[in-house]
């Protein structure tokens, strides 16, 4: 649980905030009313009966973000695995996966990026010209199913102007890290608007390649591209296109065999993602309901790579030296139709609005493997189809009381084929669904208590020197338990929410591994995905924003969790039961003061984690840490410089572990078994200017 010598930091900041001399009745700026796009029915996050948390673009510029993996320690009970140089998976409340290699993954958080699915692939989720992120909590099975059991992030970009609006930012920091973004918005004819946005983000990286003399080993070179036109057709038809081209060609050297930031490699990997995405959203107000008709396709090109024995030939005469690569291509194509009602058509005497339709997704994802001990290359194709049926009924019982009902069933088929002849073509039909009651205790605060179940698809393991019965593995559910309470207080200068959930975890999918030894006496380790017998997984959530005065806003939120195995033996054959489940620290927590006097404005937050296992086949932890990020900007009228800082104590944290059981990895030691941990971001202070044109 909490522990208050791990967050001095935390501590510190919130005693100077309680302490700071205000009074809150002289407030006349109220906070501005923030609504979730996620959800089937745009509404606000103070009326959504669900665990959710919104960072809007104030909040992401705050902390100069270029990348969501520099926002997660900010949401409660979300965390990320590296193991790459941008995170790409995310874990809430203790579910998700942490990486992927040669299988198939099914993914537990979905990831969208303006209605276009990336779920398992957000290493391409850059902040350029983001309006908004959207994190439901909990598992998302009538909104999104099979790819949300954990919960869904949305990415929102910025939507076209009536008028015409341009922005151009650039940026330095440490590192040798440059940003050059631009943007121009406004009106194409009487009834069409766009929108366009570049930006372009490199750095060095945070590594220093000693044996190659080189500090761009582990660097960051990422373009993003995003437009937008916003057609109205009629009084009552509009359309919405998106086109998007980011490019993440990042370098990936991070790990080390004496837990430094100095490498030893001789054959430094990729982290590379390249995707191109389109979306249409056309929306139709008729005269008995709403129909919505939303299509999204993407195409990305992906490389992970890296030097396996993190050394060069000839550091020691036991020494091996080994590459690895794994190319995908993936294509996606989703289509979503709504049947949505409007005031001529709600039911049961106007007391129930109501919404159908019909999803389909589909994936294929092409993967070509080079590894230095293969015979060959190994190739696979991973292909699946999904259709879904789903509906929501939302039922004013009286004033203040409001019962929402949905559900969702759909069918998987899939097929798989690899160059080692293993074929799979697995079928399954899923469902989930939520029931929740919305309690309007006063028009300012709403209590919600509600029962869900999520799902998630089942798989195979594709290593052909596993087992037969580590190959299949199957469907993983989950059933939560989850109440809370929103509020609008001092005269809406004051929001609160908090929210407490308990799931039931059952036929648990979880990462475990093993090491082999191959013919030449080195050794190889080996990931596969198993079914686990059960895990509860309990916690707390709370976020507040307060403004006191005019010129000073107050934001705090944290995150409890308990997240342990009922049972599961892992690869070691080792007893978990008891334990707690990778990734899931048992407290996160963030404050922050934003201060404006005149044309200055200042900003100040801590993130805190707990400690937490990096893996479920080892022990293996992170430590518990605080971060400290500052902002200090000055405005002209129509210009802004801001110097900004993140991680000012530069704190070493790690974001990824192994433990090398069976073997270590320097030969040095004669491979004697050890942990190895990969470092987060260290102190970087940055200055950028932005000016509207």
């Amino acid at each position: 649980m909490f522990k208050p010598h791990h967050a001095s930091y935390l501590i510190a900041l919130s005693n100077a905030l309680i302490a700071m001399p205000v009074v809150s009745v002289a407030a006349e700026k109220t906070i501005e009313e923030i609504f979730v796009s996620a959800d089937f029915r745009s509404r606000s996050d103070l009326e959504t009966a669900t665990s959710v948390t919104v960072m809007t673009e104030a909040e992401i510029e705050s902390r100069a973000a270029q990348h969501f993996e520099e926002l997660a320690n900010a949401i409660p009970n979300v965390n990320y695995s590296s193991g790459s140089n941008r995170a790409r998976f995310f874990q809430i409340r203790g579910i998700g996966e942490r990486s992927q290699f040669v299988a198939p993954i099914n993914p537990s958080v979905g990831f969208l990026v303006d209605n276009v699915d990336f779920s398992g692939a957000a290493t391409i989720a850059t902040m350029l010209d983001v309006e908004q992120i959207e994190v439901m909590r909990g598992p998302q099975g009538t909104r999104y199913g099979a790819n949300a059991l954990a919960g869904l992030i949305n990415v929102k970009t910025y939507d076209p102007e009536d008028e015409f609006a341009a922005e151009l930012k650039i940026g330095a920091a440490q590192y040798n890290t440059e940003t050059l973004q631009a943007m121009v918005t406004g009106p194409l004819s009487d009834s069409v608007s766009g929108r366009l946005a570049v930006g372009r983000h490199q750095s060095d990286g945070y590594y220093e390649n000693v044996f190659l003399d080189s500090k761009r080993n582990n660097a960051q070179d990422e373009l993003s591209i995003r437009s937008k036109l916003r057609a109205e057709m009629s009084d009552t038809w509009t359309l919405d296109f998106s086109l998007s081209h980011v490019d993440i060609d990042n370098g990936y050297d991070a790990f080390t065999l004496d837990n430094s930031r100095t490498t030893l490699s001789d054959e430094p990997g990729r982290d590379q993602q390249s995707s191109v995405a389109f979306a249409v959203d056309s929306k139709w107000e008729l005269e008995r309901f709403d129909l919505e008709l939303i299509l999204g396709l993407a195409d990305s090109d992906m490389e992970y790579s890296y030097d396996e024995d993190w050394t060069f030939a000839g550091i020691h005469p036991d020494g091996y030296s080994s590459t690895d690569s794994y190319n995908r291509n993936r294509e996606t194509q989703s289509l979503e139709l709504r049947v949505i009602s409007n005031d001529s058509s709600r039911l049961f005497n106007d007391s129930t609005q109501w919404l159908f339709g019909l999803y389909t997704l589909s994936s294929d994802e092409a993967l070509k493997r080079e590894y230095t001990f293969a015979s060959s290359d190994f190739f696979s194709d991973f292909a699946f189809d999904t259709t879904a049926f789903f509906f929501q009924m939302d039922t004013e019982l009286s004033e203040r009381v409001t019962l929402e009902k949905g559900f969702r069933v759909e069918r998987r088929e899939t097929a798989y084929t690899d160059s080692e002849q293993l074929a799979f073509t697995p079928d399954e039909i899923l469902w989930g669904g939520r029931v929740a009651v919305k309690y309007s205790i006063s028009g300012a605060t709403m209590a919600y208590a509600s029962i869900a179940r999520g799902y998630k698809a089942g798989g195979f393991n594709t290593d052909g020197t596993l087992d037969a019965d580590l190959r299949q593995f199957g469907e993983e559910f989950l059933i939560e338990y989850e109440i809370g309470v929103k509020s609008r207080l001092l005269k809406d200068t004051l929001h609160l929410k908090a929210a407490v959930f308990h799931d039931d975890r059952r036929d648990q999918q979880v990462k475990s591994s093993t090491g082999k030894f191959r013919e030449n006496g080195s050794t190889e380790f080996i990931d596969y995905i198993g079914n686990a017998a059960a895990g509860t997984n309990n916690g707390v959530e709370f976020e507040a924003v307060w403004y006191p005065t005019d010129s000073l806003s107050l934001t705090s939120n944290f995150g409890l969790l308990d997240a342990t195995f009922d049972s599961f033996i892992n690869s070691e054959n080792q007893d978990l039961a008891g334990r707690d489940q990778a990734h899931a620290p048992s407290y996160m927590a963030h404050v922050a003061a934003n201060y404006s006097k005149g044309q200055w404005s200042a900003s100040v937050s801590i993130d805190a984690k707990d400690a937490f296992y990096f893996s479920d086949s080892h022990d293996v932890q992170s430590e518990a840490y605080e971060i400290l990020n500052t902002n200090l900007s000055y405005s002209g009228e129509n210009w802004q410089l801001s110097l900004w800082g993140r991680n000012l104590t530069d704190r070493d944290y790690a974001v990824r572990g192994f433990f090398f059981g069976a073997f270590g990895n320097d030969p040095r030691k004669g491979y004697a078994p050890e942990p190895y941990v990969q470092f987060g971001e260290p102190r970087v202070v940055g200055i950028s200017y932005e000016m509207q044109l």
